[in-house]
């Protein structure tokens, strides 16, 4: 096993809040690591903060990880010594606190003569108790996040073998997880009993098989998608093929549908739907909740807004503009700019066309507002830009609950709708008008209607599946 040098000491277990990461598997060919490179590049929207590759020659595990980007964090010569046949990687979200290489992933431990890897996306609402249980029986932890957790309770179990294991070990966790693992000679992919976090299986030509956070991981390595994996599904791939379980008893399904409104890439699919069309019907159906607004334009704030944009133009006729421009090419600034330059931060990545906006009456679609205070500053810059109106579109309902499976917001005070009515959004932000789409409208874009459907909307309607406790701080939650 590879090892790092020495890091700084870890904080108290605080865990950290957003969990939204990206996990991606490979077995039976002898190019795993760099086809897992190339998965991991496919799956750097779920996480910029770390990046790490774990590979399996039958022997031996190695592991490289570090903070940074994927193409920052490997190069060929680190591929190179990634020798092997199987491989799991992850991509880890970025947050302030707890940005320590001892969080970054995949974790891989070495216990009775065999190595285990693991790379996790989601969030375990009952860490904090399994590891003062754990730490109260003994164990040690290296890092601050609950993927640890899920290693120790295995390795409790072990002595029954893995299969055991892991009935035991997922028995004990609640919450959202999706998982990739290895042994030397095994890959073994897991979602947890009501499906929070997409994980799909493929297969390359000539053979080998892959799992992964998105379908575009699979595209891009030219692997044939063959199915998502099951809501409490533990697949195990080795030299025998593919072998399932369901260890756990079913539950109704809570998939998260801010996956399609946010996190997933447009071009992926992901529970059963494509989310490009699922973004663009959603414009379509502002549209329809929105008759009565004119504008001279429509346009969205690259890239979050763009695809329920280009559904409300189709569907409201109102020509669609790019009237501000992306800059592709900014990454990490370490320059401050001065106090004059006071949204820098906005505009040294979105710049805006002021001969288009010059006296425009604009309606601006977004996918969301949590917070506020960056959509505040970005329509600020387009009155600087001259526009005239400016109304805003939120392809879907306020965020009023905190969301204790892994997004970025678990706690009240974090979401401005929370504690604001719609108006007085309106003004903070400094709006002409503001209009999100309703509850039954994002349940028409996703083909379903009522109370009985497959999606997780507690962010929305305040209905947890998964029970939690009731003093939700935005460090009470590990991260992957």
């Amino acid at each position: 096993m590879t090892h790092q040098s020495l890091q700084p000491a870890l904080p108290p277990f605080v865990p950290s809040k957003r969990e939204e990461c990206g996990i991606f598997g490979i077995y039976g060919t002898p190019d795993a690591s760099k086809l897992a490179y190339f998965g991991l590049y496919a799956l750097q929207h779920r996480g910029q903060e770390s990046a790490g590759i774990a590979v399996s020659d039958g022997s031996q595990v190695r592991e490289y990880k570090h903070m940074g980007l994927v193409h920052d964090v490997f190069n060929e010569q680190k591929l190179k010594a990634l020798k092997g046949h199987l491989a799991i990687g992850h991509v880890r979200y970025s947050t302030t606190g707890s940005s320590l290489l001892a969080n970054a992933q995949p974790f891989v431990v070495f216990h009775g003569n065999e190595y285990y890897g693991i790379g996790h996306n989601g969030n375990l609402v009952n860490a904090v108790q399994l590891r003062e249980e754990l730490e109260r029986e003994g164990a040690i932890f290296q890092s601050t996040m609950d993927t640890e957790v899920i290693m120790h309770l295995l390795s409790r179990n072990l002595k029954n073998g893995l299969d055991e294991a892991l009935t035991k070990t997922l028995s004990r966790l609640e919450g959202a997880y999706s998982l990739v693992m290895c042994t030397r000679d095994k890959l073994i992919g897991i979602r947890d009993p009501r499906g929070f976090r997409p994980l799909c299986l493929g297969e390359m030509d000539g053979g080998g098989y892959v799992l992964a956070s998105e379908t575009c991981a699979l595209d891009l390595i030219e692997a044939r998608y063959i199915r998502d994996l099951e809501p409490g599904e533990v697949l195990v791939i080795d030299q025998n093929g593919l072998r399932s379980f369901h260890p756990l008893p079913k539950e109704p399904s809570s998939h998260c549908i801010f996956e399609f409104i946010y996190f997933a890439r447009p071009d992926s699919n992901i529970f059963g739907q494509n989310v490009y069309l699922f973004r663009k019907r959603l414009g379509h159906l502002l549209a329809r909740e929105n008759r009565q607004l004119t504008a001279d334009l429509v346009m969205p704030f690259p890239d979050s807004g763009n695809y329920a944009a280009l559904g409300f133009a189709e569907a409201s006729r109102i020509p669609l503009e790019m009237g501000v421009i992306r800059n592709h090419y900014v990454g990490r600034t370490f320059i401050q700019p001065s106090q004059a330059m006071r949204d820098f931060g906005v505009r040294v990545k979105l710049n805006p066309v002021k001969e288009l906006l010059k006296h425009k009456r604009v309606i601006l679609v977004e996918d969301s507002i949590i917070r506020g205070t960056t959509t505040r500053t970005r329509i600020n810059t387009l009155r600087q830009a001259g526009a005239k109106e400016v109304h805003m579109l939120v392809s879907c309902p306020p965020h009023r609950f905190p969301c204790p499976y892994g997004i970025d917001f678990s706690t009240k005070g974090e979401l401005i709708a929370a504690t604001h009515s719609v108006e007085e959004i309106r003004k903070y932000i400094g709006l002409d008008s503001l209009s999100y789409l309703s509850i039954d409208g994002l349940l028409e874009g996703a083909g379903v209607a009522g109370v009985d459907h497959p999606y997780c909307m507690a962010c929305f309607d305040g209905k947890y599946s998964v029970p939690f406790e009731n003093a939700v701080r935005k460090d009470c939650f590990e991260k992957c």
